[in-house]
């Protein structure tokens, strides 16, 4: 009998015992599922590529370098843009490999690349940003990046205006309402506006330095300005909106008798704006002071 009760007991001790170590399971299997789900400083982020899609990285300062842990990945920069770069898989279900970007703020970045030819990343965003401010930064080589993006976003956020800078085409009108410099660089704060009810994408937009009038026996001869930094997304006007950023330039002087032109062309449309800008325009710039 008393043998009989001993086996008893070690059978609820047994049982008692399997009930712990399943409850401590579920602790840590949740505790685990919980870290993994919403910790917001993971080491590395995820990106599904394909080798029919390229997918696109911003980031918010220029890149500097870039590691592919394998051959089988295509990884380029953005044409004419410092701080996004391009990826594509090279070869179909290609095994996991890493991606590591340093910028010029001295930042790294750690990415792990999957295959996925259905469902790839199409975009990705690195940097802190709020709002939809997606700043780019343009190839022209400048360590002071930093402070250039400071003196634009100081630029953006004054009350002083110019007038009688804008054109305006089929209820789209694009203009400069304000001319600034600091030391070497010309900040431009441009408008686009959209009064129609149909979205207007910009295919491209150009700043270039041209002759006032065009001879009849000579060439005309234009010298492409390239911006340094955009505090903004200008790739997209919704209807009946607008948006205004600033374009940071290298300094410059119009020659006498030439004329600093901006256009502005829709993508698949034909709603193309031009501006033009003289020397009397730049006379009335205002200078930024230190930060």
């Amino acid at each position: 009998m008393m043998k009989k009760i001993k086996m008893k007991n070690n059978r609820k001790q047994f049982h008692m015992k399997k009930i712990r170590i399943v409850l401590m399971i579920c602790i840590l299997l949740t505790a685990f599922s919980g870290y993994t789900q919403y910790n917001p400083t993971a080491a590395y982020t995820n990106i599904q590529l394909s080798s029919s899609k390229t997918t696109s990285i911003l980031f918010p300062y220029a890149v500097k370098s870039v590691d592919i842990g394998s051959r089988d990945i295509l990884v380029q920069k953005a044409k004419g843009v410092e701080n996004i770069i391009l990826l594509k898989a090279g070869k179909q279900n290609f095994q996991q490999t890493n991606l590591t970007v340093v910028t010029s703020d001295s930042r790294l970045y750690s990415f792990i690349l999957n295959f996925d030819d259905l469902c790839p990343t199409l975009h990705l965003d690195a940097g802190l940003r709020s709002g939809d401010d997606k700043q780019l930064m343009f190839s022209q080589e400048h360590e002071n990046q930093k402070e250039i993006k400071d003196y634009a976003m100081l630029a953006l956020s004054k009350q002083k205006k110019v007038s009688g800078l804008d054109s305006r085409r089929s209820d789209i009108e694009m203009g400069v309402d304000g001319i600034f410099i600091h030391q070497d660089i010309l900040y431009l704060r441009v408008f686009l506006r959209n009064d129609s009810k149909i979205i207007y994408d910009v295919d491209q937009l150009r700043f270039f330095i041209r002759d006032q009038k065009k001879s009849k026996r000579t060439a005309s001869q234009e010298i492409e300005i390239l911006p340094l930094f955009c505090t903004g997304d200008f790739s997209r006007i919704s209807d009946k909106s607008g948006v205004t950023v600033v374009f940071a330039l290298s300094k410059f002087t119009i020659p006498e008798k030439k004329k600093f032109t901006m256009q502005v062309f829709e993508k698949n449309g034909g709603r193309h704006l031009e501006l033009d800008i003289k020397n009397r325009h730049l006379a009335h710039l205002e200078i930024l002071g230190n930060l």
